[in-house]
């Protein structure tokens, strides 16, 4: 079976055109055989774009697909977005639909963020579930070293996904809270500004002493 994270060159393309509104704002899209949500937009990135505030600065689409999230920041922002994927067809699809809903993205091939070399002021991702828990938490607890101080990670993940177990875990490692619930999909906005720096000292009581951690956030 052929999944949207890899790139299977004897798959049938059959592209197709769809169109949508999201916020009042209408796009077009072409889709295909071996891309995520190839009948339409998803109700998980859907519920993820109506969510987002007002952006600006530096952002990055990981996983991009055929590229909803990247072309729907950049025209509501009016904003030049950079748009990654591993997946091929998905990349042309993202340029051809960047081309058609004639917005500015900067579209490129990377395996997670091997080819990412800048940091930003937002990240935000529909995170391939499928790919298994190990990649998925690399994609999002490694997007640390690519936001800025106080840079955002905003993605989508549905309960029955692990969304209240991935939520706690995400929590250790930024100032993450829900924006939102709906029909079982979680909205989560992870805030990259816990910066902790150990320091060991030694501490006298009596006359015994202790070695101690100190933690600074």
């Amino acid at each position: 079976m052929s999944y949207y994270f890899t790139n299977d060159e004897n798959l049938l393309s059959e592209e197709k055109k769809i169109n949508v509104i999201i916020n009042n704002l209408p796009f077009s899209f072409y889709t295909d055989n071996g891309v995520f949500s190839k009948r339409g937009l998803d109700f998980g990135t859907r519920t993820l774009l109506e969510n987002l505030p007002n952006l600006k600065g530096n952002v990055l689409d990981i996983g991009c697909g055929y590229g909803p999230i990247g072309i729907f920041i950049s025209k509501a922002n009016d904003i030049s977005v950079d748009m990654i994927d591993i997946n091929k067809r998905s990349l042309n699809l993202a340029i051809k639909n960047s081309k058609l809903n004639n917005v500015k993205t900067n579209v490129f091939e990377s395996d997670l963020y091997n080819n990412v070399n800048k940091k930003y002021d937002y990240i935000i991702t529909n995170p391939p579930i499928r790919v298994g828990k190990k990649i998925l938490y690399k994609l999002l607890f490694d997007a640390k070293k690519y936001l800025n101080k106080n840079g955002e990670l905003w993605f989508v993940v549905n309960k029955d996904q692990g969304a209240k177990s991935l939520f706690k875990d995400i929590s250790k490692e930024y100032d993450a809270m829900i924006i939102c619930k709906n029909k079982g999909f979680f909205i989560i906005r992870a805030i990259n500004n816990w910066h902790v720096e150990n320091t060991i000292v030694k501490l006298y009581i009596g006359d015994m002493y202790f070695w101690c951690m100190i933690y600074s956030v």
